[in-house]
């Protein structure tokens, strides 16, 4: 699968050899990471990633990416989709940078993009939880589009949803 690619970043498919060397905390020849990469969010991901593999195959395109920076490669943090689509036609999506690249409007970009590619390859809802100490990554969301459907005691959760074919306005329906 090829990356994807916004203005000023790349989100990169990871491959399992990738999310190996997250696990390990080891970059592969030639990666360049940010100080702070990979975190534990990031391991989770990789994690996830490499249990979908084992269970069921690859779940690219609804997989794991890795986010950089396009003007020097610099892996900043990740995202990505949970695993494949429910019956429903929704999926999960998650995302972290590490916290020199926080504030800079890189985590907003990379969500945006994700959730235009969703939309494009059929998907009808993009459901997202953050803790509800993080404001910044609920205004995230929120200017993403997303909005807040549910709370409790330590998460607020989010979705999208989409009806008809992409390219029509009815969000959040």
């Amino acid at each position: 699968m090829e990356d994807l690619v916004t203005a000023r970043l790349v989100l990169h498919p990871m491959s399992v050899v990738e999310a190996r060397q997250v696990m390990a905390g080891v970059p592969g020849e030639g990666a360049r990471w940010a100080p702070g990469y990979p975190d534990q969010g990031d391991v989770a991901g990789a994690r996830r990633f490499l249990n979908t593999c084992e269970q069921s195959g690859d779940p690219q395109p609804f997989g794991a990416y890795e986010l950089r920076r396009r003007e020097d490669d610099l892996v900043m943090g990740g995202l990505g989709f949970h695993g494949p689509a429910d019956e429903n036609g929704g999926v999960t999506i998650g995302y972290g940078l590490v916290p020199a690249a926080r504030g800079h409007g890189y985590a907003g970009e990379a969500l945006r993009a994700l959730l235009v590619f969703a939309r494009a390859r059929g998907i009808s809802r993009v459901h997202g939880d953050t803790a509800r100490e993080n404001i910044a990554s609920q205004r995230v969301m929120a200017a993403a589009g997303m909005r807040l459907v549910a709370e409790d005691e330590r998460l607020r959760y989010y979705t999208i949803e989409w009806t008809g074919m992409p390219g029509t306005t009815s969000e959040n329906a």
